[in-house]
C-alpha cells in the first residue's frame, strides 16, 4: 500500500509542474493567478499524500486545511488588487 501512495505522490508532484509553465509564461495577470492557484489546490492533495505516508493524517490535514484557506484568501486579496488597478486606468 505504501508504494501505492509513493507513486501517487510522485504522479502529483509532476501534476503540480504543468501550471508552472503558465505561472511563468502566462499573458495576463491572471492566467498566472489561475495557475498558482491549481498548484496550491494540487499542494493540498499533496500534503494529504505525506500524511497517508507518515502514518499521521489528521495533522498533516489540518495543515493542507490551513494552507487551502490562506491559499484561497490570498488568491481573492490579489484578484482584487489587480482589479481595482485595472479600473483606476479607465
Amino acid at each position: 500500500m505504501e508504494s501505492f501512495f509513493v507513486g501517487a505522490t510522485v504522479a502529483l508532484v509532476g501534476i503540480i509542474l504543468l501550471p508552472f509553465y503558465r505561472v511563468i509564461r502566462g499573458p495576463t495577470v491572471f492566467d498566472r493567478l489561475l495557475a498558482i492557484g491549481a498548484m496550491g489546490a494540487k499542494t493540498v492533495g499533496l500534503v494529504c499524500m505525506f500524511g497517508f505516508l507518515y502514518g499521521r493524517f489528521y495533522m498533516f490535514a489540518d495543515i493542507a486545511l490551513a494552507y487551502a484557506t490562506l491559499n484561497f484568501i490570498a488568491g481573492i486579496a490579489v484578484a482584487k488588487y489587480f482589479s481595482r488597478e485595472r479600473s483606476a486606468e479607465k
